[in-house]
């Protein structure tokens, strides 16, 4: 399954790179619906020390920041600083899931920001009747959320 999602953020692409790249930012647009639990030594990763296609991390998915309700064994996969980076990770619910995020400069110090989402359910909810459309609806409400969190980010600062 694919799902795209796009939008016009109010600052400037080097700004809403660094925003978008860190875990305080990943987690802002993620809440208050999930939060993803970086470990501590990831923090330091810069984009010059971040391992290319190599795993990253197990990070666990709190539902509502509290409840465990996934793992991202997180790997990326490309990174293309200031511009685009693209996610390959597997998850305990997704034999595939890939999430490639990229920012395009525009005038008047705003950023185009485009998500595409390419997953693929693992079995045995793949084969339940339904399950790919709902997948599809709720990763496509989850990163319209996003996105609102992100550019209201922007609005209120």
């Amino acid at each position: 399954m694919v799902v795209e999602h796009e939008s016009i953020v109010d600052a400037p692409n080097s700004v809403v790179w660094a925003r978008v790249t860190s875990a305080d930012g990943i987690n802002d647009e993620l809440a208050p619906v999930l939060a993803m639990r970086m470990p501590r030594w990831a923090h330091t990763l810069t984009e010059d020390t971040v391992p290319i296609g190599q795993p990253l991390a197990r990070v666990p998915l709190l539902l509502f920041g509290v409840l465990p309700v996934d793992y991202d064994h997180l790997s990326i996969a490309a990174l293309e600083p200031g511009r685009r980076f693209h996610e390959k990770s597997t998850m305990l619910l997704m034999r595939r899931w890939e999430h490639e995020r990229t920012l395009d400069p525009l005038e008047a110090d705003r950023t185009w920001v485009r998500d595409r989402l390419t997953f693929e359910l693992r079995v045995p909810l793949s084969r339940i009747p339904g399950a790919s459309e709902l997948a599809r609806r709720i990763v496509g409400a989850l990163f319209a959320h996003r996105h609102r969190r992100l550019a209201q980010f922007y609005l209120s600062g």
